[in-house]
């Protein structure tokens, strides 16, 4: 056979198996859908009434895209938990639309005294990235926002890789938060607490605190911070952009252990929801901040096939609220923006 003829053979045997491979991971996303949508019916996630149906203690996953927001709410006290997309991301000013109307409304909506003004107990910046810090500032410049202490580690640029470097902005951005939380005096709490510490009725606990040298060269998802929220029996984790690919999923599972809700990390990309973090913690739902649609095939088949935990999308459903009830239960609502 001419080497022409051999060059031509291969290419259309390259052909067909990248398109066999391709067909096949399409049938299989399909079969994960299917199958996630029989189990997300049987969660008969209602609409939120905003009247306390199911107590006090609850997560409020806000609709902000594919970027993280979560006020936490416990008695009448709140926190929050990253800020959303904010309006002058650095790298992407016209890829995504900013929330910080949409993020402040909700807050004062959701928290405000009968004086129209809000006291946060406390703020978490999980790591440097704009879908998930971009939005502080604004928060913290807010007048009618009261701030009692915020939780973040001090940015270092040991974790900086090709593609996340300072033309992303990390460094710009940890310095504007730390500038504006000086402005208004509110303590910066940089040495985040390993052990784990009571928020009203919840229990909370910092993972990933002070990684090692693993992180170096890995990019600031490596740096990220996750959120273990217990209250009785149920548990939740909410992942930021802890991943398997970092190495960070491996280091926190142990102290992670069982959890019962969690909030996908990563928003559901390549490297997030590993087999082996998924068989550790054994969520049993699923709660996405990004369409159905982004999270990759192999994410959703970990999550459907393996951890058998429905998928449940904050796009899709614009915003949900998990209430933690007195009597060990998770209740999810949806419509709450």
């Amino acid at each position: 056979m001419k080497t022409k003829d051999k060059k031509k053979l291969a290419r259309v045997i390259a052909t067909w198996v990248v398109t066999g491979i391709m067909l096949s991971v399409f049938i299989l996303d399909i079969i994960t859908i299917a199958l996630d949508n029989k189990y997300v019916s049987e969660l008969n996630i209602v609409n939120e009434t905003f009247t306390e149906a199911y107590g006090v203690d609850r997560l409020h996953f806000l609709n902000t895209a594919n970027s993280d927001c979560i006020l936490i709410e416990s008695n009448g006290h709140f926190a929050l938990i990253d800020s959303g997309e904010g309006n002058k991301n650095p790298r992407r000013k016209t890829e995504y639309k900013g929330f910080e109307e949409e993020v402040l409304t909700y807050i004062k909506k959701t928290a405000a005294d009968k004086s129209g003004n809000v006291t946060l107990d406390f703020i978490v910046a999980t790591h440097m990235h704009y879908d998930h810090a971009g939005n502080f500032v604004t928060i913290i410049n807010d007048p009618n926002i009261q701030i009692k202490k915020a939780y973040i580690k001090e940015y270092s640029e040991k974790a900086l890789n090709k593609l996340d470097d300072e033309n992303w902005g990390n460094g710009d951005l940890y310095r504007s938060i730390i500038k504006a939380l000086n402005g208004k005096s509110i303590p910066v709490i940089s040495n985040l607490p390993s052990e784990a510490f009571r928020f009203e009725d919840f229990t909370c606990l910092f993972v990933n605190t002070n990684p090692p040298d693993y992180y170096i060269d890995k990019g600031e998802n490596a740096n990220s911070i996750g959120v273990k929220i217990t209250k009785g029996e149920k548990s939740a984790f909410l992942a930021a952009d802890i991943t398997a690919d970092t190495g960070a999923e491996e280091i926190c599972m142990e102290a992670i252990g069982d959890i019962d809700l969690l909030k996908i990390g990563h928003h559901g990309y390549i490297g997030s929801s590993s087999m082996k973090f998924l068989k550790t913690l054994k969520p049993e739902i699923a709660v996405c901040t990004n369409y159905i649609g982004k999270i990759y095939p192999n994410v959703k088949w970990n999550l459907t096939m393996v951890a058998k935990a429905p998928i449940v999308s904050t796009e899709h459903r614009n915003g949900i609220i998990a209430s933690f009830t007195d009597t060990d239960e998770i209740v999810l609502t949806q419509n709450i923006m």
